[in-house]
């Protein structure tokens, strides 16, 4: 981590612009000290601006940062530029074979997932929480790729800063939903430290889908947003130590031209 803006980056996506972004390297104060990037936490709209724009330049100087107002859903949006923050399309996925654009996701405990085609010069990114993972978020975003010519057994993913199975306890109901989809979902979740609770597995049950889906190589970065309070912005630690607000990380793709 050299750059002005910090960023972590994955062995697997070496050679193309990418990078995760935690709280570190911005001109935010206070409960979004220092690199939040999220227009939806209250905070003044210039100062996050000027926080993505050097983020994004971070990763690829010059090149323009798309983003979506993100739902917990499943669509993922080709593109080949970027919005207007007020005309974002409502999606939790991009996917781009235009050189010299950004596609960002934007999290703080949900899961950020990179996507890489080598070959075929073609990425994307997803935001995952556990709605948007269960509805299939990640396979719609592979789905994209393939659209623009990309094969999944070429493509490679990495999953970024997000909460990890000791840090993200749910109820009988979240386990019950995920479990119905498949049964075999019960091996992302362990006893709770409290009766009807359960530990889930979010990043691993998300790199299940995508090794399902004919990913042949996902690079799990292993770093947990909740438990890193001076690295990474987490809505659950905020809700849990009774903050007003919180911030949100940016993680990015794009190609060169």
């Amino acid at each position: 981590m050299t750059e002005s803006v910090p960023l972590w980056r994955s062995a697997a996506l070496d050679g193309i612009p990418h990078g995760f972004a935690g709280r570190r390297g911005g001109i935010s104060t206070g409960a979004f000290a220092s690199l939040n990037v999220g227009t939806g936490s209250g905070e003044d709209e210039a100062i996050v601006m000027e926080n993505r724009r050097r983020a994004a330049a971070a990763v690829l100087p010059g090149a323009d940062l798309a983003t979506v107002y993100q739902v917990h859903g499943r669509t993922c949006i080709t593109t080949d530029h970027a919005w207007p923050m007020d005309e974002r399309p409502h999606a939790d996925a991009l996917v781009t074979a235009t050189p010299g654009l950004i596609l960002g996701i934007l999290t703080a405990d949900c899961v950020p997932v990179l996507f890489a085609d080598r070959t075929a010069r073609v990425v994307g990114a997803a935001h995952a929480g556990w709605k948007g993972a269960l509805a299939g978020v990640t396979d719609a975003t592979i789905d994209a790729m393939e659209a623009l010519g990309a094969d999944p057994s070429y493509i490679i993913a990495a999953i970024g800063p997000s909460i990890a199975r000791a840090s993200y306890e749910v109820d009988v109901p979240l386990r019950d939903a995920v479990c119905a989809d498949d049964p075999s979902n019960e091996r992302f979740f362990t006893d709770g430290l409290r009766p009807d609770r359960w530990q889930f597995d979010l990043p691993a049950y998300v790199a299940s889908r995508l090794a399902n889906r004919g990913i042949r190589r996902v690079d799990m970065l292993g770093l947990d947003t909740y438990a890193g309070n001076t690295d990474f912005f987490s809505f659950r630690r905020a809700t849990h130590g009774g903050e007003p607000a919180y911030g949100r990380q940016l993680s990015m793709i794009g190609l060169a031209g």
